[in-house]
């Protein structure tokens, strides 16, 4: 998932960050992954959030608690910051 805007902690922000969150979920759990591509069957899944600014405190706690929820679902959540404009793999991982 690429956000490439800065955060703003906004209710209209948070509720379409769930959103995606939410039909990423749904495309893991419904099995579409599996069928699309089978050769990752079994395998850890894995969100990965890439953004170029660090999360607002709003945003850190929702994903927090996203984070929480996908753990029940034996799914990782990531979340890299690039510090480097040019997108290049200097990161903070949060």
């Amino acid at each position: 998932m690429n956000e490439p805007n800065e955060w703003d902690g906004s209710d209209e922000r948070l509720l379409s960050l769930q959103e995606r969150f939410n039909a990423y979920v749904s495309f893991l759990l419904d099995g579409e992954m599996e069928s699309g591509h089978p050769e990752l069957a079994g395998k850890p899944a894995r969100i990965e959030v890439r953004c170029t600014h660090m999360p607002d405190s709003r945003t850190l706690e929702l994903l927090g608690h996203i984070h929480d929820q996908l753990a029940f679902q034996e799914i990782k959540l990531e979340v890299v910051v690039r510090n480097d404009p040019r997108g290049k793999e200097s990161a903070s991982r949060c």
